[in-house]
């Protein structure tokens, strides 16, 4: 089981997701050394400090203080955390230039049945993304409840 399969079945709840698009890395960056390549960047699965510094030296923001901000909309992350939907683009479901994702910030909360609500149905995955336009935005999930 890879990593990110691991991560999405609330296997590894002390980790961190951070994605990269190219757009944000050098050739040389160090992170393509320790991530994984996707079609358009890096994904990072890293313990929580490490992935929380990695997600603030690349990206010269506070992981908290990010996900706290895009809080305020809520829009659609691809299951695999290296893309999205941008709810602020005219075009539902637009990958263009303009609304791709330029990074991704996840972690996943083990279920608390005493929170209530989605928290008590199981481990809820949080992901987080800011989109090219400058926006960012959230989506939550229940582990297991995504196939895409």
């Amino acid at each position: 089981m890879s990593k990110l399969d691991a991560f999405l079945a609330g296997e590894r709840l002390d980790d961190v997701v951070f994605y990269l698009n190219d757009a944000y890395l050098d050739d040389d960056s160090r992170l393509r050394n320790v991530g994984t390549e996707t079609d358009g960047g890096v994904r990072l699965i890293l313990d929580g400090e490490t992935g929380r510094s990695a997600f603030e030296a690349g990206t010269g923001m506070g992981a908290m203080e990010f996900a706290k901000t895009a809080m305020g909309a809520e829009g659609t992350i691809a299951r695999s955390l290296d893309g999205g939907e941008c709810p602020f683009s005219d075009d539902a479901g637009e990958d263009s230039d303009d609304h791709a994702v330029s990074f991704v910030f996840a972690f996943a909360e083990a279920q608390n049945e005493e929170v209530g609500g989605l928290y008590a149905e199981g481990d809820v995955v949080h992901a987080y993304a800011r989109c090219a336009c400058g926006e960012s935005y959230s989506h939550k999930w229940i582990v297991g409840d995504r196939d895409d």
